[in-house]
């Protein structure tokens, strides 16, 4: 995806976080009703007003799909009238907080969660759910009892790539793991790498615990300083796409060929390095976040319509995509 494109679709969305005060309901009671079917599980035709979405980060195109997800959903089940609210909370819990205290204040029906932690987010959570709102975790889990969680399931995005690491290097060489913001998802996929790795006694992590932030430009800063420590790696895992396209500038810039890199996302920019037959990118685990984005959307509808899912928890099955099949690929 174009930087510049990207930027423009992050300004539009950081606009739309910044009405988040005025764009309440045109009748409050209205959604006091909405709130009373929901909390006390009848089943009706409950109109959807408004939706608040907080996430991690919207210099991440990933999370652009997501809050352009959301608003097509919510016009979808609320009709073009839906008032919608994307904010990004730079992955600062205080901020999050304020965000979701303001979505309350906004009068909003549902509040779709990207938890910038999974504990500390607590309180915040707890208070949206004693007034009356549905709360929906996405990608990645929170804590003070949210109505449903849907996530990738992210060890087994992490199981997929440092398998193919341990394959493609035969169970044998030096690996580091370019590592994020300390969220469920990314430690769950760091788990779900070190699992695999720790089956194979030869092949040695020499680095898992630098955050890159998430970010191309964290990636870019922290592969820099790996590249510079260690003078022999034969491949790296990054928590996610951006991050690993930054360790591939860092690659590029150092002129290393050495080794090669796995990511998550299944994100276009990773989809045309792993394209690139003379690239190093190898490999992405793939998600779907416009397909969760619209999940969420979609069960916080059916809940406050009285309709509770059967589980809770929704997991969305990853995918690897190679050199040998990227070909068929598209990404979101």
């Amino acid at each position: 995806m174009n930087v510049k494109k990207i930027a423009i679709a992050a300004s539009i969305l950081g606009l739309l976080s910044s009405t988040v005060i005025g764009c309440t309901n045109n009748s409050q009671n209205g959604n006091t009703a909405n709130t009373s079917a929901a909390s006390k599980g009848v089943t009706g035709d409950v109109k959807l007003r408004a939706v608040g979405f907080t996430v991690g980060d919207l210099s991440n195109p990933f999370f652009v799909v997501m809050g352009q997800a959301v608003e097509a959903a919510a016009k979808k089940f609320g009709g073009n009238d839906v008032k919608v609210i994307v904010a990004s909370s730079a992955y600062d819990l205080n901020q999050q907080t304020n965000q979701i205290e303001n979505f309350i204040a906004a009068n909003t029906d549902i509040i779709v969660l990207n938890a910038a932690d999974k504990s500390g987010i607590q309180p915040a959570v707890e208070r949206a759910k004693q007034a009356g709102k549905i709360v929906i975790a996405v990608d990645t889990g929170a804590d003070g009892g949210v109505d449903a969680t849907i996530t990738t399931n992210n060890v087994k995005a992490g199981e997929l790539g440092c398998q193919y690491i341990a394959d493609r290097l035969k169970g044998k060489g030096n690996v580091v793991i370019v590592n994020g913001p300390p969220v469920e998802s990314v430690l769950q996929r760091v788990s779900g790498c070190e699992k695999v790795l720790s089956k194979y006694p030869d092949l040695k992590i020499l680095s898992k615990n630098q955050n890159a932030e998430g970010s191309r430009d964290g990636g870019l800063r922290v592969m820099t300083d790996l590249l510079t420590t260690f003078p022999k790696i034969d491949a790296v895992f990054a928590i996610n796409d951006p991050s690993g396209v930054g360790a591939e500038l860092a690659a590029n810039q150092a002129q290393r060929k050495d080794f090669f890199i796995v990511g998550v996302d299944g994100a276009p920019e990773a989809i045309k390095a792993i394209a690139d037959k003379n690239g190093i990118y190898a490999a992405t685990a793939t998600q779907n976040p416009r397909g969760m984005a619209t999940e969420a959307v979609r069960v916080g509808n059916d809940i406050l319509n009285g309709k509770k899912p059967s589980n809770s928890t929704i997991l969305l099955t990853p995918k690897l995509i190679t050199k040998d099949n990227v070909s068929t690929e598209k990404g979101w």
